[in-house]
């Protein structure tokens, strides 16, 4: 019975259908408070998400400029997408990989659902991370509706 319970539980956090303590689901690189990924929206999502990322002020103080990337994976840890980076100066559409910022403030990456090779995903459970120069933030946990 105790064995059944915990399987429930981890279905439940997998899932989303029951959360984490907020300190574990605060998507904060190890050391750098200054850096956030925040939750998709909406999520499940069908057939676009955006995701929410914070740069802050500390990581700019030396006047250098931030390398950001972000990364979509499947359940088994396998590259699926590189989203992109809205409002860049590069402009809307770059892919989030090694991307300078100049500035710190609120940023968004947007993904169409589909894969590296332009194909629709399957439905199901997929992760992203972002990565701060080279420091990984927690993954986040996005849902595909289709």
């Amino acid at each position: 019975m105790k064995h059944a319970y915990g399987v429930g539980i981890v279905l439940l956090l997998a899932l989303g259908l029951f959360s984490a303590p907020a300190s574990a689901q605060s998507g904060q690189t190890g050391s750098r408070p200054n850096v956030q990924l925040k939750p998709n929206y909406p999520n499940p999502f069908n057939p676009t998400t955006r995701i929410p990322f914070v740069l802050g002020e500390a990581l700019f103080q030396d006047g250098r400029n931030v390398v950001v990337s972000m990364k979509i994976y499947d359940q088994l840890h396998r590259l699926v997408a590189v989203p992109s980076a809205l409002n860049h100066p590069n402009g809307n559409g770059s892919a989030l990989d090694k991307l300078a910022y100049a500035a710190p403030g609120e940023f968004e990456a947007y993904w169409d659902g589909t894969d590296r090779f332009g194909k629709k995903v399957a439905s199901g459970l997929y992760f992203a991370r972002l990565e701060v120069n080279g420091e990984r933030s927690q993954p986040i946990k996005l849902i595909v509706a289709n």
